[in-house]
């Protein structure tokens, strides 16, 4: 059968495939549509395998927000930063996180293997092996979050393009801009600084209590601070727990904005539930900082030029 150019096209809007791609796949299925789609899925999965092995650091992180109630938060990675500001790949991590926004899915694993909503033909597992056949590179959903506000809101911030995305989610009787402008002020606090929970009664004892034997252990280890009194030692262990905590808890970090440099978060949010009349208390925070504890590779392109001159 004569392969034409408008079939050619016309594969090419239904799966998003290259051009000689589309053309070789109706020449292996002499014209048959449906048959070239099952191709080129098959070859994108045999393209997919091939590059699985290669590291995906790069990426975007990515936040929608529906109705002040529900975000879905996604991380999806690729192989370089160039490919992170391809319109194909930026398209696709949104309707990632449009799916993650519709879906009830649990872990990774159920989420990979619901139906794809953008094509109810695939499923999210071979959508997104058809878009590493189309980008040409290693890609991976990473990770994804989806939060509910039962008794108030959420809000987001994303940060540098993607490399951050925040979602928090507040308790609140009152939903308004300046509630709203607090939060994502919030959000921001929780990009620059990256607490490790919202305050100290989310810290766990067993948490203190390793805490406090890494520093037991550290002041041992000095000369000088070993010699100390147990008194003075066990108040010098609380003081340094303590600074800790202001550190790692988002409500006792000193806010970012305040004029005066000392006003903590906790302080902020109190000020602004006084001034629109209701409490407003940040339940959970959700950070995600694309590629954050992948090792990447390191490259050396003038090395490998050389290698490749060499041959």
């Amino acid at each position: 059968m004569a392969i034409t150019a408008s079939m050619v096209k016309e594969l090419r809007e239904m799966t998003g495939a290259g051009m000689m791609d589309c053309k070789k796949a109706l020449n292996e299925t002499n014209g048959d549509m449906e048959a070239a789609v099952e191709f080129l899925r098959k070859n994108g999965q045999a393209k997919a395998e091939k590059k699985a092995s290669r590291i995906a650091a790069e990426g975007l992180s990515k936040v929608i927000v529906k109705d002040d109630k529900v975000a879905a938060l996604v991380e999806v990675n690729s192989e370089t930063d160039f490919v992170a500001k391809n319109e194909k790949f930026q398209n696709f991590v949104s309707q990632v996180a449009e799916q993650v926004l519709a879906s009830d899915a649990a872990d990774m694993d159920a989420f990979m293997a619901e139906t794809w909503n953008a094509d109810s033909s695939m499923t999210v597992q071979e959508a997104l092996v058809a878009q590493i056949a189309v980008i040409g590179e290693n890609l991976k959903i990473r990770r994804f979050e989806k939060v509910t506000a039962e008794n108030g809101c959420v809000v987001s911030y994303t940060h540098a393009g993607g490399r951050i995305g925040v979602v928090i989610e507040a308790d609140t009787a009152v939903v308004n801009d300046a509630v709203k402008e607090a939060l994502t002020n919030i959000a921001m606090q929780v990009a620059a600084l990256n607490p490790k929970y919202v305050s100290q009664a989310d810290v766990s004892e067993d948490i203190i209590a390793h805490e406090k034997e890494i520093l037991f252990a550290q002041i041992m280890n000095d000369p000088k601070e070993s010699q100390k009194p147990e008194k003075v030692i066990q108040g010098m262990i609380a003081g340094r727990v303590n600074k800790e905590m202001k550190e790692v808890c988002l409500l006792s970090q000193v806010y970012v904005k305040a004029e005066d440099g000392k006003q903590s978060v906790d302080a902020y949010l109190k000020a602004v539930s006084k001034e629109v009349g209701a409490d407003v208390t940040v339940k959970k925070f959700v950070r995600f900082e694309t590629g954050e504890g992948i090792e990447k590779k390191e490259e050396d392109f003038a090395a490998e030029v050389a290698a490749q001159m060499g041959n």
